[in-house]
């Protein structure tokens, strides 16, 4: 009984989090919707260039609510997959609390996550230009539409009807699509919590340890849990030095929070979606195991 109470008050404690950035982010693309929908492909045309930028840098900010809120983004195709990718890769989720909790000197920790934002840029404009490079071999535009009312189809939040398409309809609407995506958190991030905790993390820990290579792998499988108890242990095994920062890494690139849970339940191509789950998992394995062949220590 206190197992599972601990289970359920982690999950809502986890849930209620992303509240305030799943509202926002709401709000702002209802906002576009309601309001700027005649303009919204021009805003995406003059800043889906320097979305990796923008998007490595902020995802460096310790909420998993950032995550979430590019999973909304790229759903509604306001941001581009280079973007997401690196918002995915550089957010820091809980390793920042934990380093400042454990007095880390505040220069391994800007250096640990200017590596992060880093690494999420570069591969943010890699991957951003490899695509429109295809769309354009192949004749296709590189922009997909802007598609937010598409969310609202999904979430059937009735945001087209004209009698709520002032400030009221825009706030409502923002709060059902909120309440909807809250509830799908919460309910998972109990049975994800429920498994942790069945399993054990001094179990999911010795496995971290085993050969340099599998370490890697692993890592980026604990990664890959859309939990913000991923970055936890993996965080707190390089803290106690029984991974390396490669390792590390390897996971905390892989670890997006739930923003991969979000991206599931809003972005309709799930085909897409598993090929981006895949994507952040190599690249987070393999540049892990690049920071180590190189040697880079921190």
């Amino acid at each position: 009984m206190e197992l599972i109470l601990d289970v359920v008050i982690d999950a809502v404690i986890d849930s209620l989090k992303i509240l305030p950035f799943l509202f926002i982010t709401y709000l702002i693309m209802e906002y576009l919707e309601h309001k700027t929908q005649d303009v919204t492909s021009k805003i995406v045309e003059r800043t889906e260039y320097f979305g990796p930028l923008w998007g490595g840098l902020i995802g460096v900010f310790p909420q998993c609510g950032f995550s979430a809120a590019a999973s909304n983004l790229y759903a509604g195709r306001v941001i581009t997959l280079g973007t997401l990718i690196a918002i995915y890769l550089s957010t820091s989720d809980e390793m920042v609390p934990l380093f400042i909790s454990e007095q880390v000197p505040l220069p391994i920790l800007i250096k640990i996550l200017a590596i992060k934002a880093l690494i999420g840029i570069l591969i943010g404009f890699i991957i951003d230009f490899v695509v429109h490079a295809y769309h354009k071999a192949h004749n296709k535009s590189a922009n997909d539409p802007v598609r937010i009312d598409a969310l609202c189809e999904k979430e059937h939040c009735h945001c087209d009807e004209e009698e709520e398409s002032g400030l009221l309809g825009i706030i409502k609407s923002a709060l059902v699509h909120t309440i909807h995506i809250f509830i799908f958190v919460l309910v998972l991030s109990l049975a994800l919590n429920l498994i942790i905790e069945l399993i054990g993390e001094n179990t999911l820990a010795q496995l971290l340890k085993t050969s340099p290579v599998i370490s890697h792998i692993l890592a980026g499988i604990v990664g890959l849990i859309p939990n913000c108890a991923a970055s936890v242990i993996i965080t707190e095994l390089y803290l106690d030095q029984m991974i390396t920062l490669g390792t590390m890494m390897s996971g905390l690139l892989v670890s997006a929070g739930i923003g991969l849970l979000v991206l599931f339940r809003v972005n309709d191509d799930k085909k897409e979606n598993i090929n981006i789950a895949i994507l952040l998992f190599a690249i987070g394995t393999i540049v892990g195991l690049l920071i180590d062949a190189i040697g880079i220590t921190i």
